[in-house]
C-alpha cells in the first residue's frame, strides 16, 4: 500500500506507532545532510555530452526522486532504448557519510503518509535526479531491442542528458512519448510470454472515506503507461544481468516459484472469491487471465504475491546460474539507485565491463556483502507494508464489530485456521476446529483494533 487518503489524519497515530515499532529515521544526521550538501555542488566532468537527445521520464505526478529518463532510436527492424539512470555513484563515495548511511538503510522506506529515503533530498530530490530543470549526470544503458523483443545491451557509458519533460502516469497520452515507446513495450511483453514468465503486477491498495466518513478499501489497478514504463526498466535489467552473468561478476535478482503447497492454498484463496481456475492450468496461464479491474482479481492477485517464497539476491559464482522464476530469465537490479543501494554497485560493475576495465575492488567486495544488507532492509519494508495493511484493515473493519462474514479456510496451523474473506481482500486466523483446507465458514469479527493492528474473528458455522 502505497497511498492513504486520510485528510484529517484518523490514522496518523497508528503510523506514527508503526515508525517508532520499525524505527524508521525521522532525518538524516548532520554530517550526511552536509556530505550531501557538499556532493550536489559537484559537476559532471568524466561524461560525454548527450544532451541533444530527447530524452523523458514517466513517474507519479509528485515524483521528484526521478532514477530513469529515456531516448528512443529507431535502428532497422529493431529499436535502440537508450535507458539513462541516474549517476549516484558520482556523488557518492566509498566509505564517506553518505555511503554509511545508504548501507545503513538499503532501501527507501515507504509509507502511506510519506518516505524515509535512501539519500538525502538534495540528492535524491534534487541534484542526482532527472528533473527536467538541467543538464544531468547519467549512466545511460543502450538497449537493443529486437522484433521479438529480444534485448541486448549494446552499450553504457557516462553522459550528460537533460530531460525535455516530466511526463506523469496519470495524465501521459502517447503522442506525448517517444515514437516506438509503445511498440518497444508490446515486444517486450510479448518475450515475456514467449518465456513463460509469471510477473503479477497486483493493483495498489488505497484507503479512503465514504461519504460517511468510513473507511473502505478500494484497488487501483496500474495504468498502462506504468505497466509499459515498467517493461522498458525490465528490459534493461535483463540485459544488463546478461552481460555481467557473461563477464563473470555481477550481483543477481533471484526468485524460486511458489512451492506447490502455496499453490494449493492460491487454488483456495480462488475458490473463496469464486473464481475458476481449471485443475489443468498452472499458476501462469491462469494469472493471463486475471482482470486488475475486477476487485476479486486484484485480491489474488495480491495474495499470489504473498504466496512467492520471495526473491533474494545473490553474487556471481562459478558454474551458477542465477534464475529469477516470475521473470523466468536471470535478472539484475540496476535501474533504481536512488532508492536500492544495491544498483549503485551493479551501475558500476556494468559501466566497467562495458569499458573493459576491471570491476573496482570495492564494486566486488560489495557483492558479497550485499545479499545479508539488501535482505534485512527488504523484509523490514515488508513488515512496514504489511504493518500499515493491517492497520489499514483494522480501520476498514472497525465499525463493522458484530458482523458475520463468508470465509475459506486456505491452510491449517499451530495459531489456527488462515481464512480469506470471500468479499474483502482480508487475511486472518480463526479458532475453527474440525475444518479443513477449503471448507467454507462463517466468522463473526468480535474486535477490531488500529491500536494493536489485530482483527479477531469467531468461527460461527
Amino acid at each position: 500500500m502505497k497511498a492513504l487518503r486520510d485528510p484529517d489524519r484518523l490514522l496518523a497515530d497508528g503510523l506514527a506507532a508503526i515508525r517508532a515499532q520499525y524505527r524508521v529515521p525521522p532525518a538524516f544526521p548532520p554530517e550526511v545532510q552536509a556530505a550531501a550538501q557538499e556532493a550536489a555542488r559537484r559537476a559532471p566532468s568524466a561524461h560525454a555530452d548527450w544532451t541533444g537527445r530527447p530524452f523523458v521520464t514517466l513517474d507519479p505526478a509528485g515524483a521528484t526522486d526521478l532514477d530513469q529518463a529515456f531516448a528512443i532510436e529507431p535502428a532497422g527492424v529493431d529499436y535502440l532504448l537508450h535507458y539513462a539512470i541516474a549517476d549516484v555513484a558520482w556523488f557518492v563515495d566509498d566509505d564517506g557519510p553518505l555511503d554509511r548511511e545508504a548501507w545503513a538503510r538499503g532501501v527507501t522506506t515507504y509509507l502511506p503518509d510519506g518516505k524515509a529515503g535512501l539519500y538525502p533530498p538534495v540528492l535524491a530530490e534534487g541534484a542526482a535526479s532527472l528533473l527536467p530543470d538541467g543538464p544531468r549526470a547519467a549512466v545511460v544503458f543502450t538497449t537493443r531491442i529486437a522484433p521479438d523483443g529480444g534485448a541486448v545491451l549494446a552499450g553504457v557509458q557516462r553522459a550528460v542528458i537533460r530531460s525535455r519533460a516530466k511526463l506523469a502516469y496519470e495524465t501521459v497520452a502517447d503522442d506525448d512519448l517517444p515514437p516506438g515507446f509503445v511498440e518497444i513495450a508490446r515486444r517486450i511483453a510479448a518475450a515475456e510470454d514467449h518465456r513463460g514468465a509469471a510477473r503479477v503486477d497486483p493493483p495498489e491498495q488505497e484507503v479512503e472515506r465514504d461519504a460517511q466518513g468510513r473507511f473502505e478499501l478500494r484497488f487501483r489497478p496500474l495504468l498502462p503507461s506504468e505497466k509499459r514504463n515498467a517493461a522498458l526498466s525490465l528490459a534493461t535489467n535483463m540485459a544488463v544481468a546478461d552481460l555481467l552473468q557473461a563477464n563473470r561478476t555481477g550481483l543477481f535478482r533471484v526468485m524460486a516459484a511458489p512451492e506447490p503447497r502455496a499453490e494449493a492454498r492460491l487454488r483456495l484463496t480462488a475458490k473463496a472469491f469464486g473464481m475458476d481456475w481449471p485443475a489443468a492450468a498452472p499458476l501462469a496461464q491462469f494469472e493471463k487471465t486475471l482482470d486488475p479491474l475486477d476487485p476479486r482479481h486484484g485480491a489474488f492477485m495480491l495474495a499470489v504475491r504473498r504466496a512467492g517464497q520471495g526473491a533474494s539476491y545473490v553474487p556471481w559464482r562459478a558454474g551458477q546460474t542465477p534464475w529469477h522464476a516470475a521473470m523466468a530469465a536471470t535478472y539484475a537490479h540496476a535501474t533504481a539507485p536512488l532508492r536500492r543501494l544495491a544498483d549503485r554497485y551493479v551501475v558500476r560493475a556494468a559501466l566497467a565491463v562495458a569499458s573493459g576495465q576491471e570491476v573496482p575492488e570495492a564494486v566486488r567486495a560489495a557483492f558479497e556483502r550485499l545479499p545479508a544488507v539488501m535482505d534485512k532492509a527488504e523484509a523490514r519494508s515488508g513488515q512496514i507494508e504489511r504493518a500499515a495493511i493491517d492497520l489499514a484493515e483494522t480501520a476498514i473493519l472497525a465499525h463493522r464489530t458484530g458482523e458475520e462474514f463468508d470465509a475459506v479456510v486456505t491452510d491449517l496451523g499451530e495459531t489456527g485456521a488462515r481464512i480469506q474473506l470471500c468479499d474483502l481482500p482480508v487475511v486472518a486466523r480463526v479458532a475453527a476446529n474440525g475444518t479443513i483446507p477449503g471448507a467454507a465458514v462463517r466468522v463473526r469479527l468480535e474486535s477490531a483494533d488500529p491500536a494493536r493492528r489485530t482483527l479477531a474473528f469467531k468461527h460461527t458455522a
